[in-house]
């Protein structure tokens, strides 16, 4: 079946969805997900199924979102992200 990766809303993250960052070698120790102009909850389920794998998860709006990124690759953490426009 196809998965869709396009997120256009925080409603639209899932399980599938992040499964890109579960294959990136080396494997990121964090993944910021910003979630447009506010911080919105994500599933549990999603969460701990990333967290499963190894992955810290940060959710925020994703304008701090952009600075946590920056400031956690600045820190040379193997950071991933994922942001929605807000």
């Amino acid at each position: 079946p196809l998965v869709s990766l396009q997120v256009g809303s925080y409603r639209d993250i899932s399980n599938e969805s992040l499964s890109l960052f579960r294959l990136l070698e080396p494997q990121i120790e964090i993944l910021v997900l910003g979630t447009g102009d506010r911080v919105e909850r994500l599933h549990p389920t999603v969460l701990k199924q990333i967290r499963e794998c190894g992955i810290a998860v940060e959710v925020q709006d994703t304008p701090n979102a952009c600075a946590t990124f920056n400031f956690l690759t600045s820190e040379r953490r193997l950071t991933a992200a994922g942001l929605i426009p807000p």
